[in-house]
């Protein structure tokens, strides 16, 4: 290879920086008390997981107590709430996949998958609430060595169909399934929709094509999949045969004086690590014609705004445990541009949030207020 195509490839594999930080506006957004009507007796717990249906239905995949495997207590749990945030009903009830919730998604025809990291499970709902496809398989309890998974380095190979703390599911058009198989074995599994196992693409490293707790995975109206790369600090993309087209990271400036919302103060210019600036927690693309990605961090605990190419077109909110404050976003549901509902660990709850981008444009206008 020539000396020139050698330089052409190597700045084609760096990731995608966002444009000059000063660009950045800040969105104005509302958030309103008591989005959810929770029944008595009925309480949340971290809550990993939010989703919404057609009908604009909310699926909330909390991390309360329930039954569970021999080692430990379960902490799933999977609850459905109409438009107007009324408490409908509690989906798997005692389900053997139950271990620990990590996220939940709806797929184009309203049915409900979630991804539970405790269990290695990835589990589909109809309609009906009854569990349709399942992928993976549970330590069996009976097993004398049935404990949390251990984070062996280098990691033990992985396995076709299985997985190991697995995190997160998402579809292209065809409707095969894509998988972030998450905290142990770093890769994308692709199945098709009957469940069958195609292939697998990925492992330990940050190289392109490389992952280091693959966290959040979506797929754009062209079949792109976007993964959340998390202690990589960028976001993967790739076509639906596991192709890397490309990486971006978010660099959008902020007062280095932020604590975060818990824990000691993080270095503000790291480049890496599960709480450096930037670092994807949630990645969510809105339904078309023009689409956007979102994207949270944990530090210092923002949403961002940004084109499927990877520029910031904006951020919202900061760190804290007020309303309009953020907690460790764990995931985020984006049914249209403006309406996002996320979902946070440390506060124990879901937050819709209405953003007005327009004001944005208006204070930026000359004369705007």
């Amino acid at each position: 290879m020539s000396r020139w195509a050698f330089a052409v490839l190597a700045l084609l594999c760096q990731p995608v920086l966002a444009q000059a930080p000063e660009a950045v506006p800040a969105i104005p957004f509302d958030s309103p008390p008591n989005v959810l009507q929770l029944p008595k007796d009925l309480y949340l717990g971290e809550v990993a997981g939010v989703a919404v249906n057609s009908k604009g239905h909310i699926f909330v995949f909390h991390r309360g107590n329930t039954n569970g495997p021999a080692y430990a207590a379960a902490a799933a749990q999977l609850l459905e709430f109409d438009q107007d945030g009324k408490f409908v009903r509690e989906i798997g009830k005692n389900l053997y996949g139950w271990s620990f919730a990590h996220t939940v998604r709806v797929d184009k025809e309203d049915n409900v998958w979630v991804a539970d990291k405790g269990s290695d499970l990835v589990i589909k709902f109809n309609h009906e609430g009854r569990v349709a496809l399942v992928i993976g398989r549970k330590l069996e309890a009976s097993d004398e060595d049935t404990a949390p998974l251990k984070h062996p380095k280098p990691p033990l190979p992985a396995e076709d169909g299985r997985f190991r703390q697995v995190t997160d599911v998402t579809w292209n058009p065809q409707g095969d399934i894509f998988i972030s198989d998450g905290y142990i074995n770093s890769r994308v599994a692709k199945v098709d929709k009957n469940g069958n196992w195609v292939k697998s693409w990925g492992e330990r490293g940050d190289k392109p094509g490389e992952f280091n707790t693959p966290h959040s995975i979506a797929a754009d109206a062209k079949g792109n999949i976007y993964v959340a790369d998390r202690f990589n600090r960028r976001i993967q993309v790739f076509d639906s045969d596991g192709t890397f087209q490309r990486a971006f990271s978010i660099d959008v400036p902020f007062d280095h004086s932020i604590r975060p919302v818990i824990g000691n103060k993080v270095d503000p210019n790291a480049t890496s690590g599960t709480f450096s600036p930037g670092a994807p927690w949630a990645i969510c693309i809105t339904p078309g014609p023009n689409q956007v990605l979102y994207a949270s961090d944990a530090y210092p605990g923002r949403v961002y705004k940004m084109s499927l190419d990877g520029k910031v077109l904006g951020v919202i909110g900061g760190p804290g445990r007020q309303l309009k404050q953020f907690a460790w976003i764990h995931e985020i549901a984006c049914p249209s541009e403006n309406v996002l509902y996320v979902a946070e660990l440390l506060t124990w709850r879901v937050q819709k949030l209405l953003l007005h981008p327009a004001r944005t444009a208006a204070n930026a206008a000359p004369g705007g207020r």
